[in-house]
């Protein structure tokens, strides 16, 4: 589908998101001090986001997590620019390759559950059962495919169990290459007049690279074309692998972001590499100070901020963001969603696992720790929640009950 589509206003309406709409959202931005990025003023005084970025990131900055993947099926154009339109600060992309060596938009490799791959029967030879880092899992992966192939898939709803809503999108959109994600940003930034800033994550580098795929040369070459490979583009560069962080500091210019998982848990690159260090050890002040010799920031899983105990309820924050800020790297942690089966149970409401629960009151709790930025698949939630935060540390008004009912579908 042509990224012109996405550029007007009627491409915008067909992608659900009305002038009413993105004025309720511009004006719950504008309470948060970051209506536009770039603009004077716009919480430029934080020194870890200003830092290489001339002060663009308002604190607490809104990463929308796959796009407005609440609202949309993940990674598509349309998940992304709703985001956009929503007035997220940074949009993420995953990245995969495939066959022929492009880099596609998935969370995963495996496409099974993401696309309508199964529905093909002249693809029905390609589903397989793969090890990918220590998982085996049976399904259709984008490696097996050429870019042509995969452009007459077409994505769906993800988790349509919870997010019923979302399938009456299926089919909409095709898989996005990287390329085309990179030059819809190019040309939504000169219509907007500020740049988009993007969160572009390797998946599996280390799998890939085995399979003579590597990821970071292909990335690095798109960064350069799209002039994103400076220290201070307008995009960060993330992954659960440190290799592919430390690859691509050798490549381009751009900020790295060191993704961590559970405590216990080690990278494949280490698993690989037999080194013994768990996340638990990458997130004391040794393994911080390593990090921060290559990476700008770390982004790990929300429950290294805040743990929760056996009931599934918050317990006191660990001292993670005082320690990571010492070492001079900002937190971009994971993943804040709208429903009640992903929040912690201190905030579900009710019975219903699909249904929404108090998610201003688990932000809320979040951002109190100092997390400089989140994840979300609801970037009109975190920005009204940032907003309430902002005001509130400034003495205002708070400004989620006012408009939260408008955007929250």
């Amino acid at each position: 589908m042509a990224n012109d589509e996405y550029g007007d206003a009627a491409g915008r309406r067909r992608l659900g998101a009305s002038p009413g709409r993105r004025a309720v959202l511009g004006a719950a931005v504008l309470g948060a001090g970051a209506a536009v990025a770039g603009a004077p003023g716009v919480a430029g005084a934080d020194a870890r986001h200003g830092h290489g970025h001339g002060g663009e990131l308002p604190v607490p900055t809104v990463i929308a997590h796959r796009g407005a993947s609440g609202y949309r099926p993940e990674h598509t154009l349309g998940s992304y620019q709703l985001a956009l339109d929503m007035g997220a600060h940074v949009i993420e992309q995953d990245v995969v390759p495939t066959k022929d060596g492009h880099l596609v938009c998935r969370h995963e490799n495996d496409i099974t559950g993401t696309t309508d791959v199964a529905a093909h029967p002249e693809f029905a030879d390609r589903r397989t059962t793969k090890t990918v880092d220590g998982t085996k899992l049976t399904g259709w992966f984008t490696e097996d495919f050429t870019l042509a192939e995969l452009k007459t898939l077409r994505a769906k709803e993800r988790i349509p169990g919870t997010r019923q809503r979302n399938t009456l999108y299926d089919g909409r959109w095709e898989i996005p290459t990287l390329d085309e994600v990179l030059r819809w940003a190019d040309k939504e930034g000169r219509e907007r007049g500020r740049r988009v800033w993007l969160h572009i994550e390797t998946k599996h580098p280390t799998y890939f690279r085995k399979l003579g795929l590597g990821l970071e040369e292909p990335l690095a070459k798109l960064l350069r074309r799209h002039h994103r490979h400076r220290r201070n583009s307008p995009t960060f560069l993330q992954s659960f692998e440190p290799s592919s962080i430390q690859r691509l500091r050798k490549l381009v210019d751009t900020p790295g972001v060191v993704l961590l998982s559970s405590a216990g848990s080690r990278p494949w690159d280490f698993v690989e590499a037999n080194d013994p260090r768990t996340v638990a050890d990458l997130i004391k002040p040794a393994g911080l100070k390593w990090m921060a010799s290559f990476a700008k920031g770390i982004g790990p899983t929300l429950d290294l901020i805040i743990p929760k105990g056996p009931d599934g309820r918050l317990l006191e924050p660990t001292t993670l963001v005082r320690d990571a800020h010492a070492k001079g790297l900002i937190l971009h942690p994971y993943t804040m969603r709208n429903e009640n089966t992903f929040l912690p149970a201190d905030f579900r409401k009710g019975t219903d696992a699909a249904a929404y629960g108090d998610a201003f009151g688990a932000f809320k709790a979040y951002f109190a720790t100092g997390i400089d930025g989140i994840f979300s698949d609801n970037p009109d939630t975190a920005l009204l929640a940032a907003a309430d935060f902002t005001a509130g540390r400034s003495g205002g008004g708070s400004v989620g009950g006012s408009v939260g009912g408008s955007v929250n579908e």
